[in-house]
């Protein structure tokens, strides 16, 4: 692209927009909005597969389901993100990233790593500070700035302060896979079982933490996130709202995007599934609402 400034023509970069498979995007929105990804790793003992490209969730839930144990999930290194961008940058492209965030794993400094071995001014990285679809919202933010002329730099200078106004909320079904995580005591998980206890989970301040522990039917737990986000109404960016499952029965999922529809234009909402990186750690029957405030 040319910029003609004061008389004088300048070459603008065109600009990749590149997400690790964390950002839970479906393959239409990928295509749709020309959104590049880089996978992490999902391992079980010495097997090693690339997530949602060698692996997909439910290849997960069956192996676990088998006996195996939850997998581990493992970073880019910066030596993978280095050839991925090298190629990028030798092809005339700049390149803005997001993915999961700092906090979550060391993605984020692996990429800098990489981009500190690279010509300064042709990479950039946004923290998202979450995970899950809200680095999504993310990337989808950063492909209509890339639509409409701006640079990476510019790309990066107006989504790095969106991160700190995503709302992202999960409800857990069951605490299976947080117990066998250690995320939670075997108890725990039986009386959460016993008691219907449906916990909300919530991304702050970079980590994911249990906000509220609801007992009853799980759309009693469903009804405090449509609660926020009917609250939310009047300073939400109505780009998009992400409705993101590790995998839900068809009831569940209907019903909370009839309720949500109700609330936003149905036309603004996207329907995602978990990848595996994300569903190895909740577990099926995990849903959120996620969307970027004003």
């Amino acid at each position: 692209m040319k910029l003609r400034l004061k008389g004088l023509l300048f070459n603008m970069n065109k600009v990749i927009v590149l997400a690790d498979s964390t950002v839970d995007l479906s393959k239409e929105l990928y295509e749709k909005y020309d959104i590049k990804m880089i996978p992490l790793s999902v391992n079980f003992g010495e097997e090693s597969y690339k997530d949602s490209v060698d692996i997909t969730p439910e290849e997960v839930y069956e192996k676990v389901k088998d006996g195996a144990p939850l997998p581990s999930t493992a970073a880019i290194a910066p030596a993978v993100f280095k050839e991925c961008l090298e190629k990028y940058i030798n092809d005339g492209y700049d390149v803005v990233y997001v993915g999961i965030g700092s906090k979550l794993s060391t993605t984020y400094q692996n990429f800098l790593i990489a981009i500190s071995e690279l010509p300064e001014g042709r990479c950039y990285a946004v923290d998202s500070n979450s995970l899950s679809s809200g680095s999504g919202l993310l990337a989808l933010k950063m492909a209509k700035l890339r639509d409409e002329g701006k640079s990476a730099k510019e790309i990066y200078e107006e989504v790095q302060p969106l991160a700190a106004k995503l709302s992202a909320k999960f409800v857990l079904d069951r605490l299976d896979y947080m117990r066998k995580g250690g995320r939670c005591s075997a108890i725990v998980a039986l009386f959460g079982h016993l008691l219907h206890i449906h916990p909300i989970l919530i991304m702050k301040d970079g980590k994911l933490i249990v906000e509220k522990k609801p007992r009853g039917p799980i759309k009693k737990a469903y009804q405090e996130m449509l609660d926020e986000l009917k609250s939310d109404l009047p300073n939400i960016d109505f780009d998009h709202v992400m409705i993101t499952h590790a995998g839900v029965n068809k009831e569940d999922l209907d019903y909370l995007y009839n309720e949500v529809a109700k609330l936003v234009d149905p036309n603004i909402i996207s329907i995602t599934r978990a990848g595996c990186v994300v569903s190895s750690h909740c577990g099926y029957g995990t849903i959120g609402i996620l969307y970027i405030k004003k």
